[in-house]
């Protein structure tokens, strides 16, 4: 009988990931992070916003490049629909961070995938952030996330991926968690 050899390939370097865990493991102070952006306005309800720098591992990191987004409204909020809205831009992160989880599990358990979509939706009541109804919440009522993968492993396998992308993306967390928010204003 002739085994064959299937090599798995995601993307996903999880040897490195896993070298990561085991010496965060040994010194815990070297995983704490802050993540950064920067922000301008640029006219109307335009922002620009800036990510490049980063602390992490007990100092200071830099993008291999820095990465500008453009938010705005689009023009039946008589805006100017320069960019995503913010709210939009909270979906890509959810999208971002879910996939990529799936892409390392799928990595980790050997599942090779083949496609890995997913839609999200989340509702909203204009009314709280238009000043309609002060008892109308201004953010979403909530989210909706829908995956189609293609990969060779069962529906229960797939599903267990998810559900392990889940339990570790840190977006997932922070629309699922309250987290506080602290603002601070200086005259410039």
């Amino acid at each position: 009988m002739q085994t064959q050899q299937i090599s798995i390939d995601n993307g996903v370097n999880v040897e490195a990931i896993l070298g990561a865990r085991e010496a965060l493991t040994e010194a815990p102070e070297a995983a704490q992070f802050k993540w950064r952006a920067t922000s301008e306005w640029v006219n109307g309800t335009h922002t620009r916003a800036h990510v490049e720098n980063f602390f992490g591992l007990g100092e200071e990191h830099k993008h291999r490049q820095g990465f500008d987004y453009d938010t705005d409204h689009p023009e039946i909020f008589a805006s100017e629909d320069n960019g995503s809205t913010p709210v939009e831009m909270v979906l890509v992160g959810l999208a971002g961070c879910l996939t990529a989880g799936v892409a390392t599990v799928a990595q980790n358990r050997g599942i090779q995938l083949r496609s890995v979509k997913a839609s999200l939706e989340a509702g909203m009541d204009i009314q709280g952030i238009l000043g309609i109804d002060g008892d109308v919440r201004n953010g979403f009522d909530g989210v909706r996330v829908s995956f189609v993968i293609d990969a060779d492993a069962s529906q229960q396998d797939i599903e267990a991926l998810v559900a392990q992308s889940q339990k570790r993306s840190a977006v997932f967390d922070i629309m699922s968690n309250p987290t506080d928010v602290h603002v601070d204003v200086s005259k410039g």
